[in-house]
């Protein structure tokens, strides 16, 4: 099993996505730890820890906690249509980066030593594939995915040399109730399946990825 023996820390784990890397993770043999600013839940697959992850002295008690880990997977995030550019207001611009960037850069912040302490360690962050250039209505979170992006590319540069490997993975739309709700009239099954996008992740944490470096990895299902 790819993840056997390894400890994988899911950022928004509680949500679609945050279990589908849970689910394929399991299955590959890693032991599963959620974060989540959500109170438990009976049916969630892996160790529920409830924390903001815009609050970098929580998280870092969250992760003394916790102890060493291997694998971290920053689901966390958010996704939302805007109005026009010069109508979005600073509201608008705020909630997408504090729910893309800010959380990602304190889980960073805290967790990217303990790992090059240890030598090793793997990381994979969630742009998005339409952030490779903007489109209308959506410029807040197209330019807070653009900064993950650049992020986990800066970010592989400085701790790849010492054994921590960082990448990401650009989906398109991610087939959940939310977007099957909002997009009633756009055929699911062109989308990307939750655990499918969790496999990806999960190759990305395994030691068969160990050469892969600052790759933003496009995953499309049909669309």
């Amino acid at each position: 099993m790819a993840l056997a023996g390894k400890r994988i820390i899911i950022t928004g784990g509680a949500g679609v996505l945050g279990q589908g890397v849970a689910r394929v993770a399991e299955q590959q043999g890693a032991e599963v730890i959620l974060l989540d600013i959500v109170t438990a839940q009976s049916d969630l697959i892996g160790e529920l820890h409830q924390v903001d992850l815009t609050d970098a002295v929580s998280l870092t008690a969250c992760l003394d906690a916790i102890g060493d880990f291997d694998v971290l997977a920053n689901i966390a995030g958010g996704f939302d249509v805007g109005p026009t550019v010069f109508a979005t207001k600073d509201e608008s611009w705020d909630a997408m980066f504090t729910i893309n960037v800010t959380t990602l850069r304190r889980v960073l912040e805290v967790a990217v030593p303990r790992l090059l302490a240890r030598g090793r360690g793997s990381i994979i962050n969630v742009g998005a594939l339409g952030a490779l250039k903007g489109a209308a209505n959506m410029s807040a979170y197209l330019a807070s995915k653009s900064v993950v992006m650049r992020l986990t590319e800066s970010l592989s540069e400085e701790v790849k040399a010492a054994g921590v490997n960082v990448n990401a993975v650009l989906p398109t739309v991610i087939d959940t109730p939310r977007n099957r709700a909002d997009m009633p009239n756009t055929d699911p099954a062109a989308w990307v399946d939750p655990q499918d996008l969790g496999a990806v992740i999960c190759f990305l944490g395994s030691d068969a990825a160990k050469a892969v470096h600052g790759a933003l990895v496009p995953v499309t299902g049909l669309s």
